[in-house]
């Protein structure tokens, strides 16, 4: 598993599950002769979306970001649709390093759709119950909102078998909240009208989880935005805002989606000065 170091914070790549989505859904209004060459699509049009979660450990506390696809948690026809090769190995990479799922004490959800919610919960027999009992949930007041109560647009990604099992759990936020020192939720919109992103900082170095408004690094111009965002000028304008952010930070950007990069790290002179790139990827090479 890929590791970074943030000053005193450690991040851990797991492993969520793989989808395939389409690649004009995925890019938007950018035309397929540009994007292709950014990211690898295959012959059904679909590019490789990882979807995996982001351990975070500091001053021994264990935070997740985001959930992942779960394990037995989607449909046949789901699984075909979102073109689904791999489900969940969450439990087996905590173990690999020491942990079970009772060990993490915060989830930060970016937001709620169902490839960063369905790993929050797994079933015992036929009942669908909580994946990490002893955690606080976190998300912002409005992703919990449509959650629960979905648009006509919205209801495909958002369901209630998502929520209905941790909502005991859930605590929610408005604009900005800091979970521990160093470790900042922040609403955005944009992808959807919840939508957040996290930064942390410690020991003068800085990273920034840009989720669904930079699911990939191909989509770093701010003008690449996808189709499934619902306020597309809005994640144009937030992704213009961290974007210069991080360049002042010389921050490292991270990923969840990304099936080759798990971060960069952004240089204010050169732009990616420094990368971290997933294992199987390398072993490709």
């Amino acid at each position: 598993m890929e590791q970074l170091k943030i000053g005193s914070i450690t991040l851990t790549w797991l492993d969520g599950g793989v989808t395939h989505m389409d690649g004009g859904a995925m890019f938007g209004v950018v035309p397929k002769p540009l994007w292709s060459k950014k990211y690898p699509v295959n012959e059904l049009n679909q590019v490789e979306l990882r979807t995996d979660p982001i351990l975070v450990q500091k001053n021994e506390i264990n935070l997740l970001i985001d959930s992942g696809i779960g394990k037995g948690r989607l449909s046949a026809k789901q699984i075909r649709n979102y073109g689904v090769t791999e489900e969940s190995n969450l439990e087996a990479s905590l173990k690999e390093i020491g942990l079970r799922p009772c060990d993490i004490q915060y989830v930060l959800m970016t937001h709620m759709h169902f490839d960063h919610a369905c790993g929050l919960s797994s079933y015992e027999g036929d009942k669908l119950v909580s994946m990490f009992p002893k955690a606080e949930i976190w998300t912002s007041q409005t992703e919990w909102e449509e959650m629960k109560q979905p648009n006509i647009r919205s209801r495909n990604t958002y369901w209630k078998e998502n929520w209905e099992p941790v909502e005991n759990q859930v605590k929610t936020y408005s604009k900005k909240k800091e979970i521990i020192k160093g470790i900042t939720m922040l609403h955005t919109g944009g992808h959807s009208d919840g939508h957040s992103i996290i930064v942390l900082e410690d020991g003068g170095e800085t990273a920034v989880h840009f989720a669904d408004l930079m699911p990939t690094l191909a989509h770093k111009n701010p003008l690449w935005v996808l189709a499934y965002d619902d306020y597309p000028m809005t994640s144009i304008s937030e992704k213009q805002r961290w974007q210069k952010f991080s360049e002042e930070k010389e921050a490292w950007l991270t990923f969840y989606h990304d099936a080759y990069y798990r971060a960069v790290k952004w240089d204010r002179n050169q732009g990616i000065s420094d990368s971290v790139i997933r294992e199987k990827t390398k072993h490709k090479e």
